[in-house]
């Protein structure tokens, strides 16, 4: 089934493009409510779960043993058995794809943001990958006006998250999550509007035969 991934530079837009192309295309839309998915098989609340998804710093040992305990068949799409002891990042990692996973299967067309899935569904056919970027000035004056916070502190949280998103994809794909050959689309929102962006990704879409 068709799948776009959006992967996006921190207060880009990315999530919001996502949402416009979900909308105007009627397709399930997998973004905040992925962490919840995790969050509910793993018996952790969403803000637990996000403060340890990409990044590579940091244990993640209940959600792995949750997962591995009370729903071992997520580990199916794998084909390897849940092992009797849990605690890396790496369990993280296998439980956000035994999730990306099981969307892709029950969803007849969807749209991924971030988690990783540009890398995980990079051999999977019928995928569209998208990759939002902007200038870093616009990206630290939009975290500045969401997080209400000063320039310096602005800047550093623009560059932890990037980092974070870029060593997981390093790390556990051995992938640059910055080559623009990893993906179809590039679109840069310091450029294009949010609408307009959207509008090339649908326009992406209908060339595949996704869509009319």
């Amino acid at each position: 089934m068709p799948v776009i991934t959006i992967s996006r530079q921190y207060a880009s837009g990315g999530s919001d493009i996502a949402r416009l192309v979900a909308e105007r295309l009627g397709w399930q839309l997998v973004d905040n409510e992925f962490v919840d998915r995790v969050a509910e098989r793993a018996g952790l609340t969403p803000d637990e779960v996000a403060q340890r998804e990409e990044r590579v710093p940091g244990l993640a040992e209940r959600l792995a043993r949750a997962l591995a305990i009370s729903s071992p068949e997520v580990f199916v799409a794998t084909g390897e058995p849940p092992e009797p002891r849990f605690g890396s990042e790496a369990d993280l990692v296998r439980a956000t794809e035994a999730v990306i996973n099981q969307a892709v299967q029950e969803e007849r067309q969807l749209i991924l943001v971030g988690r990783g899935a540009q890398a995980h569904l990079a051999q999977h056919e019928d995928t569209l990958h998208v990759y939002v970027v902007a200038p870093r000035e616009l990206r630290v004056d939009a975290t500045m006006r969401r997080l209400k916070v000063e320039r310096g502190d602005a800047e550093q949280a623009v560059d932890e998250i990037d980092g974070g998103r870029r060593r997981y994809v390093k790390t556990y794909y051995d992938r640059h999550w910055e080559d623009a050959s990893n993906y179809h689309l590039a679109l840069n929102t310091g450029v294009f509007t949010y609408e307009q962006c959207a509008g090339l990704i649908i326009e992406a879409a209908r060339a595949r035969g996704w869509c009319s």
